[in-house]
């Protein structure tokens, strides 16, 4: 299995939104996040050509991300996956994960929960072990069953080198 962690892209500012009154999880994406991250998309597939389905917090800003992926990967359709909110449990992703057993799955949330995720997969803490930049990626690869501490990374890039790999 390989699992393919990607940040949300570039989301209004926290403060001014909670202005609106309404609650930080309907934040979306601004104008410059979605065009930053169907570049960041469009790279990924220059890297990653296939996927075999996406996941997604339920957060707007994620699920907005998630659709670019699925609009660039021609048309898969994003999971809803509780447990990639900020708050979620990595136990709960590493059973769904077993039980979809995807090939290739990309996981779309925030950080730092997907660092934490992240480095709990590649060293079995639950620690972050580094932070994906916004509509940044990062590949693992299992042998084998999932579990934590049994990942290696594959590679780690930063959104202007996914812009970089643009067709």
């Amino acid at each position: 299995m390989r699992i393919l962690f990607f940040r949300h892209g570039l989301a209004g500012d926290r403060a001014d939104f909670a202005k609106t009154g309404r609650p930080d999880d309907k934040r979306p994406l601004t104008s410059k996040g979605k065009r930053k991250t169907a570049r960041s998309a469009k790279g990924l597939r220059a890297l990653v050509p296939e996927l075999d389905m996406i996941a997604t917090s339920p957060m707007t800003r994620a699920r907005q991300t998630a659709e670019i992926l699925a609009k660039v990967y021609g048309g898969l359709r994003p999971s809803r996956v509780e447990d990639l909110s900020p708050k979620g449990d990595r136990e709960e992703i590493l059973l769904w994960l077993v039980e979809k057993s995807p090939n290739l799955v990309a996981l779309v949330g925030h950080e730092p929960a997907l660092g934490t995720l992240a480095g709990w997969f590649l060293t079995g803490k639950a620690e972050p072990w580094f932070e994906l930049g916004k509509a940044g990626a990062c590949l693992l690869e299992f042998h084998g069953v999932p579990k934590a501490g049994a990942a290696k990374l594959a590679w780690l890039l930063h959104p202007s080198q996914l812009r970089g790999l643009e067709d």
